[in-house]
């Protein structure tokens, strides 16, 4: 932009003395004139130029008084110079920062040129009072256009500031959402190999330890090639989980079966690897949206982990029914009970802590406490979309039908 500057006040300089030299000015009054037009534009080359694009006031100050001085000399010599106004008057307000320096920029430089104009014309009564007057229309027009393009400029620079600070915000904004997407992904991927990939591995260490352990025992073959087929079809399992979520899919036990029959297998899997009493019990539940199977099917892996590590039980169940839009999972047991303690936040380790987020993210809530007749039991509620879930019970019938 101050380039542009630079060009046209160089153009007004050079159509300045080409008009003052065809004008009729010759001898010393052109001589003279050359000089303060020279003056001018030399000191816009090293004070107005250079303040004009570092807002140094103290270069800008020393260049206008140049200005003044040398517009008024000129307009003493030739009237032709008067062309140096339009810049003179655009540089007071252009150069100086503060509205009020600009205003008595401009009053000196029409006072000056004023001066100037009498000194050609001579003092006479008729010049001394149409001089000043015509002065005053052209300052009161230089003030204003000035002002006005002063607030135009300020408007535009707290544009551009808005802009940049809006630019800024949305930048940060977008690196905490960021930031965030990674943490939470982070949190997800580390519930999901703790409710999966850790239990299974859980399980392949504790059937490969009762596998060694019946095998120096008369007639042990047998058991130890059962406790290798459930250590195989563990780790299977625990392969498919693992690709399901490097892909990011469904876990794998829901890929091609519904929730109760993966619960079920589920259930008879953890009842063959432990040799507890283990139940599975269904009332009243249809089709269920695939977010809500997915944390249930986590809870009852994660409760069930929790009896094989720390219950102590001789039996288990898990119970999946539905109260009219609410689904409950229970998985409750016989054995040790909670620690004396234990509460909401207290003694819950990253198992139970990553349950309960998992299903507070699903609108519900999970509880655990002591069972009706001993041992523990947690209960896991989810609340249902009515219009989703009749949508998809009404698709799960037309798909039977046909």
């Amino acid at each position: 932009m101050v380039v542009w500057w630079d060009v046209a006040f160089v153009a007004i300089l050079l159509l300045t003395a080409i008009q003052i030299a065809v004008g009729g000015a010759r001898g010393t009054d052109l001589l003279l004139s050359c000089v303060a037009v020279a003056a001018i534009g030399l000191a816009y080359a090293g004070w107005g130029g250079p303040a004009a694009r570092s807002r140094n006031q103290k270069a800008a100050v020393a260049y206008l008084v140049v200005v003044v001085i040398g517009t008024g000399a000129a307009l003493t010599r030739s009237g032709d110079a008067s062309l140096l106004l339009f810049a003179a008057f655009a540089h007071c307000w252009m150069l100086l920062d503060r509205r009020g320096w600009s205003v008595v920029a401009s009053a000196a430089l029409a006072l000056s040129a004023s001066l100037g104009i009498l000194v050609r014309e001579g003092f006479t009564p008729r010049t001394m009072t149409a001089v000043p007057a015509q002065m005053g229309v052209v300052l009161v027009f230089a003030v204003g256009l000035g002002m006005w393009v002063a607030w135009t400029m300020r408007r535009g620079e707290e544009h551009a500031r808005l802009v940049d600070e809006l630019r800024a915000a949305q930048d940060a904004l977008a690196r905490s959402h960021h930031a965030a997407g990674v943490e939470a992904e982070r949190a997800r991927i580390a519930r999901e190999i703790h409710d999966t990939l850790a239990q299974g591995f859980t399980s392949v260490v504790m059937q490969a330890q009762a596998a060694s352990a019946v095998l120096d025992v008369d007639g042990g073959a047998q058991a130890a090639r059962d406790r290798l087929r459930l250590i195989e079809e563990t780790a299977r399992d625990n392969l498919d989980e693992a690709r399901a979520l490097v892909a990011a899919f469904a876990p794998a036990p829901l890929k091609e079966k519904s929730l109760l029959e993966a619960l079920g297998r589920l259930v008879t899997r953890f009842g063959d690897e432990t040799g507890l009493e283990a139940w599975f019990v269904v009332d009243g539940v249809l089709n269920l949206p695939p977010s809500a199977e997915v944390v249930l099917l986590r809870v009852a892996q994660e409760g069930l982990a929790n009896v094989r590590r720390h219950a102590g039980a001789g039996a288990v169940e898990v119970r999946l029914t539905r109260v009219d839009d609410t689904v409950l999972l229970e998985v409750s047991d016989d054995g040790r009970g909670l620690p004396g303690g234990f509460g909401l936040g207290a003694g819950e380790g990253f198992g139970l802590s990553g349950m309960r987020e998992r299903v507070a993210m699903a609108g519900g809530d999970l509880s655990i406490g002591p069972g009706r007749t001993g041992g523990t039991v947690l209960v896991a509620r989810l609340p249902l979309n009515d219009a989703e879930d009749r949508g998809r019970r009404t698709g799960a019938t037309e798909g039977r039908q046909g």
